[in-house]
């Protein structure tokens, strides 16, 4: 007899494909709501480097480099030209002052000099000639005044005496007209010379004192023109080290040359070249730091130049107190330069992260989740050493701070 067959509802194939269903809804819906979409790319630990965020002082400074001078350098210029006759005082000799560095001869100079003291003396026999005229015609004017006078002495006694006789009749009329014209005459005329010889006198005492003044300075010409020579000699004007230029006994040397200076050895200065990008903020009195057989030394800016040359400027720093002991010229120092105050702030180790991402963003290592996720930061000023972290970082976080050139558009690292 036949069964009527019941039809099963879960069939072994249906429940396979409704598992298969959930599954992929499943798979969707991790995909869509707890799984990470991000772009991703595997690194391995030793290909990268990682630093610690964290709170310090945060140190405002460049790193520069200076060579020692001496503070203070006596340039060594011709004041005539010449020949090197000798050379007395090499290149790096001692040298006190007065003491003979060179020897220039001049024929020319020697033959100039010659002649300008004839002429200079030609010139003050002349001023003498003329004074001794002025002397004698002022004896002259005296001697004419003295000759009145005498003739007045003569005439006074007997003009009063004929004015006596005069009286009494003894003489005649034009006998008394002659002795009174000649008295008169001769007052008359001591008048007149006196007032002459006043004015004379006043021009001849300007004239003298002109003719005193113009002798005079042609004495200092003379005594110039004597001390021309006198430059050919040349010699060291204070004590120091002497440092010249490649010079040889017969090579010219022009006026204003410069062929050496005296360095005065019992102080010193550092020239330090600094990028132009820190003009604004070097100033008078910023201080650095540099270390010489194992002690630290502290200098001072004191002078700037600023004249940019090359993309850079020069400061000299002078030291405030100690001077080390052992420093020579043309010696190079490494010096901290301190730009501000120290800051208590929040510090990134500089890497080569810098040049990829220009300091707006980096990636956080995450040591649970062997991640390094892609975080954007703002930072600030900058040493050699460190970045001043102003947002985007908390202390103790570690970011991966070597180049990120490798890593392309990726947000995840995972580390390997």
């Amino acid at each position: 007899m036949d069964r009527k067959l019941v039809k099963k509802t879960w069939t072994p194939k249906l429940i396979a494909l409704i598992a298969l269903g959930v599954l992929l809804i499943s798979f969707v819906l991790y995909q869509l709501v707890i799984a990470d979409s991000r772009a991703s790319m595997n690194v391995e630990r030793e290909r990268i480097s990682v630093a610690t965020v964290r709170d310090g002082e945060f140190t405002d400074y460049i790193p520069v480099s200076g060579i020692i001078e001496p503070a203070e350098i006596f340039y060594l210029d011709a004041i005539e030209r010449g020949n090197i006759q000798r050379i007395v005082r090499e290149s790096g000799a001692m040298v006190e002052v007065g003491d003979t560095i060179l020897i220039l001869t001049n024929s020319n100079l020697q033959l100039d000099v010659m002649q300008r003291e004839t002429d200079l003396y030609f010139q003050i026999n002349n001023l003498r000639q003329t004074r001794l005229m002025l002397d004698q015609n002022d004896l002259n004017q005296q001697a004419a005044l003295a000759e009145i006078d005498y003739q007045i002495n003569l005439l006074k006694p007997q003009y009063e005496r004929f004015l006596e006789l005069h009286e009494k009749k003894l003489i005649s009329d034009r006998e008394l007209e002659e002795v009174r014209e000649q008295y008169d005459y001769n007052v008359k005329r001591k008048r007149l010379t006196y007032e002459s010889y006043r004015n004379d006198s006043l021009a001849r005492d300007i004239q003298k004192r002109q003719l005193r003044d113009s002798e005079s300075r042609m004495q200092q010409s003379l005594s110039g023109v004597g001390h021309i020579l006198d430059n050919l000699v040349v010699r060291a004007p204070i004590a120091g080290q002497l440092s010249t230029e490649q010079i040889e006994v017969g090579q010219s040397i022009s006026a204003g040359q410069r062929y050496g200076q005296i360095d005065i050895l019992d102080k010193f200065k550092v020239r330090v070249p600094i990028d132009e990008l820190y003009l604004p903020r070097v100033g008078i009195g910023l201080k650095g730091t540099f270390t010489f057989s194992g002690n630290s030394y502290e200098l001072e800016i004191s002078k700037i130049y600023p004249n940019v040359s090359g993309g850079r400027f020069e400061v000299d720093m002078v030291f405030p107190d100690e001077v080390p002991t052992g420093i020579r010229r043309g010696q190079t120092v490494r010096i901290r330069l301190e730009l501000g105050e120290s800051e208590k702030t929040v510090l990134l180790p500089t890497g080569g992260f810098y040049k990829d991402t220009g300091g707006n963003w980096v990636f956080v290592v995450n040591e649970k989740s062997g991640k390094a996720e892609r975080r954007s930061i703002r930072l600030g000023r900058k040493n050699p050493e460190y970045y001043e972290v102003l947002d985007g970082l908390t202390p103790g976080e570690r970011v991966i701070v070597s180049g990120y050139e490798n890593f392309g558009r990726n947000e995840v690292l995972n580390l390997k």
